[in-house]
């Protein structure tokens, strides 16, 4: 039986997953946070680094099973299989995606797969003209392709609940005040 919980936050640039997986590190005791971007490699060869990456996180997180402490990451494979789906990268990842999720769902861990979207799709426009923001070669960022991936995740999300019941999939609307997102979250994961 599961003493820690391991959680999952996905969205589009400029969602707010930094803000969120930040406060989820500080307010949840006993709490690593982990911020992955995946390999650059978008090529056919890309596939088989992406996989052997998240197959090593995998295992990781394994090890890591009933060891009280809690994690937290920015981003997993789930960005490797919206980006693909996206055409972003010259390869489709969805057998290796559908592989990792298994695993991923039978790890001992109260699971939350949190996705960040915003209902107002023109505050992407604000968000990614922050200064200081990464640049993905092969996905630059723009409002449209925040509007995309949101959707695909978005999609990605009901996927998944209606798949694997044990995770816990949750569609955090952020363009709220942030501290009644912060409350959302809390109440939700129970922290």
């Amino acid at each position: 039986m599961s003493n820690s919980k391991l959680i999952v936050v996905e969205g589009p640039q400029g969602a707010g997953k930094t803000t969120i997986t930040d406060y989820l590190r500080y307010a949840i005791p006993y709490t690593n946070l982990y911020r992955l971007s995946g390999t650059a490699d978008s090529s056919p060869a890309g596939k088989k680094k992406a996989e052997t990456m998240y197959i090593d996180l995998l295992n990781y997180l394994k090890n890591l099973e009933n060891q009280s402490i809690n994690l937290v990451f920015d981003r997993t494979f789930f960005t490797e299989e919206n980006y693909c789906r996206l055409g972003y990268k010259e390869y489709s990842f969805t057998d290796i995606y559908n592989e990792l999720l298994d695993k991923f769902a039978n790890l001992d861990f109260e699971i939350f797969y949190i996705t960040l979207y915003l209902e107002d799709e023109n505050l992407y426009v604000k968000r990614l003209q922050r200064e200081n923001k990464a640049v993905v070669k092969y996905a630059k960022f723009d409002i449209e392709k925040s509007i995309m991936q949101q959707r695909t995740y978005l999609e990605m999300s009901d996927e998944i609940a209606k798949k694997y019941p044990n995770i816990h999939c949750l569609k955090i609307e952020n363009s709220k005040d942030l501290e009644l997102t912060k409350q959302e979250l809390k109440e939700k994961i129970v922290f």
